[in-house]
């Protein structure tokens, strides 16, 4: 079971992460993406959160997300830690609004 957070911006999702984490959530656990990929990895970083990685996608949507678009590759990546294509695209559709999700993964 995953639970979806939308926000605005990086100070809304540092009170999602600490919400997250009073549920017992670990960093391990929470994963943040932006439809800008240098605003994910900044955002990413500075809360200490994951990036959706191999681990999670597995090798092969890894190496193919290198030829996807950035629109493809996020769904793929919200595809990856459980959500529906459906969801993911609702999700990614948020992202292209500048909104950033982040997500609570109960499993990977």
């Amino acid at each position: 079971m995953n639970t979806v957070k939308v926000v605005e911006n990086g100070v809304e999702a540092k009170k999602v992460i600490e919400q997250f984490n009073l549920q017992g959530f670990t960093k391990d656990d929470i994963y943040l993406l932006a439809h800008n990929e240098n605003r994910s990895e900044d955002l990413t970083e500075s809360l200490d959160v994951q990036d959706v990685g191999v681990k999670e996608e597995g090798v092969l949507d890894s190496v193919a997300n290198v030829f996807r678009t950035r629109g493809d590759e996020l769904r793929s990546k919200l595809e990856s830690l459980g959500l529906s294509h459906a969801e993911a695209e609702r999700y990614e559709e948020e992202m292209d609004h500048g909104k950033v999700i982040v997500i609570a993964a109960t499993q990977a």
